[in-house]
């Protein structure tokens, strides 16, 4: 079992990650990167106006990486981040991405994380989270008179979560290839 102890999980990264403040600028970097992404190509994947949510997919891996501290913290950085970049109501995404994590946390177990990564618990995870994240972050764009609460939910809570969810499975299966070699 020492194989997957903490130290060895690190050494088998690239000299760059191993460095906690690099690889934490790295995060942020790819948290970045996914918000300009999120705002500039996901719209030309949209179906019936309904995205994906990758910064909640990057979360939630850091969360199966890192567990729940880290993961909250990137939860709220990469929110706060796309909050901006999207000229969104500033701090709905980040508080939204920060519970989602927050629960993504709980499915951390140390040693363990390339193996829950990439498994179905990875996708699971992501699904329960997006739910929980678009019930908060939707939340603050009811507008009762405007729209009707069962459409609006059906769109925005459960299609959106399930976008994500099936993009989900991309990382999962690339960690599971990764694995089984």
């Amino acid at each position: 079992m020492a194989f997957f102890r903490r130290e060895n999980y690190l050494s088998d990264q690239p000299p760059a990650l191993a460095n906690p403040t690099l690889r934490y600028l790295t995060y942020a970097i790819i948290a970045l990167l996914l918000s300009v992404l999120h705002v500039v190509f996901v719209p030309f994947v949209a179906l019936e106006g309904v995205t994906p949510d990758l910064l909640l997919i990057w979360g939630v891996w850091i969360a199966f990486q890192e567990g729940q501290l880290v993961g909250m913290l990137v939860g709220f950085g990469s929110g706060l981040v796309f909050d901006v970049v999207a000229s969104e109501v500033l701090g709905s995404n980040a508080l939204a991405k920060v519970i989602a994590v927050f629960i993504a946390g709980y499915f951390y177990k140390e040693g363990m994380e390339r193996q829950r990564a990439g498994s179905w618990l990875f996708v699971i995870a992501v699904l329960l989270c997006g739910f929980v994240h678009n019930l908060i972050y939707y939340f603050f764009y009811i507008r009762p008179t405007d729209i009707e609460f069962i459409p609006f939910f059906l769109k925005y809570g459960v299609y959106t979560t399930l976008y994500t969810t099936v993009l989900a499975v991309i990382p999962k299966l690339f960690v599971s290839r990764k694995t089984d070699f």
